[in-house]
């Protein structure tokens, strides 16, 4: 039997492979190891999950911030960058049209911006389940003390997103300014499991640095946390970063790391993220059919969509919220799925 179908068989049964394993299956996959790979995940996928491609409302809340990310096009540095903030009723308009659409889940993203006080935050978060106490509220808002996640939490919110983005201590160091740490972002994600967020965390593929050996330790970090999230995409660069003119990650590479996720851990949520979809007008399916089950199509208003530009080309800045769905829904169906109208909660 071929090496890469034992370690694939291997993580099926018990998940924990050794960082070596992890290296030679990466660096070894090939067509015929993708598509055993893929058969798998679509099994474990259909398993708990079915056909359905649950579906967040996303709400790109303000692209001020605080942190100065060497690949992000929202950098702190970055002066050409058009700043913007939503108010609290654009964001409840964002809700509002985002539930008549039969959007579940709410995902307030944003920079890390000191302008939304803690106060502010928990008053939006609090409105929103008022409003809607049938939906999750997920939020990404980076990282935070272990009291401010709790208090969010306690006003409403259900999910948390924080991408640890690189596990190892020196790759990371090489992708952000020397504030800021990988030891201190992995702290946050178990903050955020203990408090009980259904919790979210993920990785870039191709950053610059990358290699096998990373990609390694990040599926073994994955799998010490066992988060109920994970989001995943490739490196786009950004012309007015530092990396601008860096390679960017690439679909093969994306697709293979989350039939890698999807077997090791099957109940997981992962994203077919935008990402995906900007380096491959198919990228969403191919993602789904590699074993992710959630889209994000974007609920923010259009004015400000362009604004919020993590990297380049993003998809969809134009769209009005029910045109993303709508693309989305015939997008899924073409490939024997379907959107969802639920929370969409891990396992369910």
């Amino acid at each position: 039997m071929d090496l890469w179908k034992q370690l694939i068989d291997k993580l099926e049964t018990d998940s924990r492979l050794t960082k070596e394993e992890w290296i030679t299956l990466i660096e070894n996959r090939n067509e015929e190891s993708a598509e055993y790979l893929f058969e798998k995940a679509r099994m474990w996928q259909h398993r708990y999950y079915g056909n359905q491609i649950y579906t967040r409302g996303l709400i790109e809340f303000t692209n001020y911030c605080k942190n100065d990310c060497y690949y992000c096009g929202i950098r702190r540095s970055n002066r050409s960058a058009e700043r913007y903030r939503l108010t609290e009723e654009q964001i409840m308009e964002c809700c509002r049209s985002g539930y008549e659409l039969g959007f579940r889940t709410f995902v307030l993203q944003g920079g890390e911006d000191g302008w939304f006080t803690q106060e502010k935050l928990e008053r939006m978060v609090y409105a929103i389940k008022s409003g809607y106490p049938d939906c999750a509220i997920t939020l990404s808002l980076g990282e935070r003390t272990k009291e401010s996640y709790r208090r969010l939490f306690e006003a409403g919110a259900d999910r948390y997103l924080l991408r640890h983005e690189t596990a190892d201590e020196e790759h990371y160091k090489s992708l952000h300014p020397p504030e800021l740490s990988a030891a201190n972002r992995k702290r946050c994600l178990y903050d955020l499991k203990e408090i009980g967020y259904q919790t979210g965390t993920g990785f870039m593929v191709g950053s610059p640095g990358q290699g096998a050996e990373h990609l390694a330790e990040d599926m073994m970090f994955i799998r010490e946390l066992e988060p109920h999230m994970v989001g995943i995409g490739p490196f786009v660069p950004h012309h007015d970063t530092p990396f601008a003119n860096e390679t960017g990650g690439t679909v093969e590479l994306t697709l293979f790391m989350i039939g890698l996720l999807r077997v090791m851990l099957p109940k997981l949520l992962l994203p077919a993220t935008t990402a995906l979809g900007t380096i491959d007008k198919r990228g969403r399916e191919k993602g789904i059919l590699a074993g992710a089950n959630v889209v994000m199509p974007n609920l923010s208003p259009t004015s400000v969509r362009r604004k919020y530009e993590l990297y380049d080309n993003k998809i969809c800045t134009g769209d009005e919220a029910a045109e993303c769905r709508n693309c989305l829904s015939r997008r899924v169906e073409s490939i024997g799925y379907r959107l969802c109208v639920s929370r969409g909660d891990y396992g369910t």
